[in-house]
């Protein structure tokens, strides 16, 4: 059985220190319906935080 992961939006926004609350509520709340959400740093500036949406 092969697992698809299918990158549905990206968005680049100030860093706080809280959006990874934000992201824990949306994984916990949508994984029903087959998304996932991503946290990272962007690469480029350390001050923005990338967030990432998947459909599983």
């Amino acid at each position: 059985m092969e697992s698809k992961i299918e990158v549905l939006s990206t968005v680049t926004i100030q860093k706080s220190s809280d959006l990874y609350k934000i992201v824990d509520q949306l994984n916990r709340t949508l994984k029903d319906r087959d998304l996932m959400f991503g946290l990272a740093l962007d690469k480029e500036d350390q001050e923005k935080a990338v967030i990432t949406i998947y459909r599983t």
